[in-house]
């Protein structure tokens, strides 16, 4: 499953050119040379993936805790779930819900930290700025991070969310270059795609979770008790008659 995160980075990459598309575009020229150019547009989507990463990895320790205690299963339809009403909650809800978690606080901390690297000329500094854009509130990255949750351990949560970053990039950086190579009908059109997209990817985790005995799709979870019953019955001895 964790290819589904590339996919889905790359199939909804639209809509990270409509919300976050003004930024990559406002970045800053750090100096003379061209390749220094380059360098910021590379550092700044560069430092977007690694902050994906860190969010993939507490994402993954959530979903470890949940591993340990037997709830596979639960974990990927629980992802399923999560993905589904990120898409249909009304954003009034969303922001009352990150008003009680404080989220709201750390956001200000971030446009506020986003504004003073936005004005160093250094690529250091263009790195900062793709590090925390990956912080900012996007339901797209919300649904990436739901889906992590289900991944094998933090290590594959992290990959999850690092290939859903890589996803990301070609058009990310083809945008960080010239804001003219793509139209805002085309992004606006592919922007009503990414429901369609999280609700493919809700309904395969679900599907997952259910253990339906497909193969790949949603293979058949064999409990490691019944497993040991099963090993027992075999290797106990056989009485003979004499």
């Amino acid at each position: 499953m964790i290819w589904a995160g590339f996919l889905f980075g790359l199939l909804g990459s639209f809509h990270c050119v409509g919300m976050c598309g003004p930024i990559a575009m406002a970045l800053p020229f750090v100096g003379s040379s061209g390749w220094r150019y380059y360098a910021g547009r590379l550092l700044y989507n560069g430092g977007r993936i690694v902050t994906y990463a860190l969010l993939g990895a507490l994402a993954g320790a959530f979903g470890q805790s949940l591993q340990m205690a037997g709830l596979q299963q639960t974990i990927s339809i629980t992802s399923g779930v999560l993905i589904l009403l990120l898409l249909v909650l009304p954003k009034s809800v969303k922001g009352k819900s990150a008003s009680m978690l404080g989220t709201d606080k750390l956001m200000t901390w971030v446009r506020r930290k986003l504004g003073y690297f936005f004005q160093k000329n250094s690529l250091g500094a263009l790195f900062m700025v793709g590090s925390l854009n990956g912080l900012l509130p996007c339901g797209f990255v919300y649904i990436a991070l739901a889906g992590a949750i289900s991944a094998p351990g933090v290590g594959g949560a992290m990959l999850y969310m690092v290939l859903f970053g890589l996803g990301t990039f070609p058009l990310m950086f083809l945008v960080s270059l010239s804001g003219k190579l793509i139209s805002l009908k085309l992004r606006s059109t592919f922007n009503r795609v990414v429901p369609y997209v999280g609700m493919c990817l809700a309904v395969l985790f679900i599907v997952r979770g259910l253990g339906l005995g497909i193969p790949y799709l949603s293979p058949e979870v064999v409990k490691t008790a019944e497993h040991k019953t099963e090993m027992s019955c075999c290797t106990k001895p056989v009485a003979t008659n004499h």
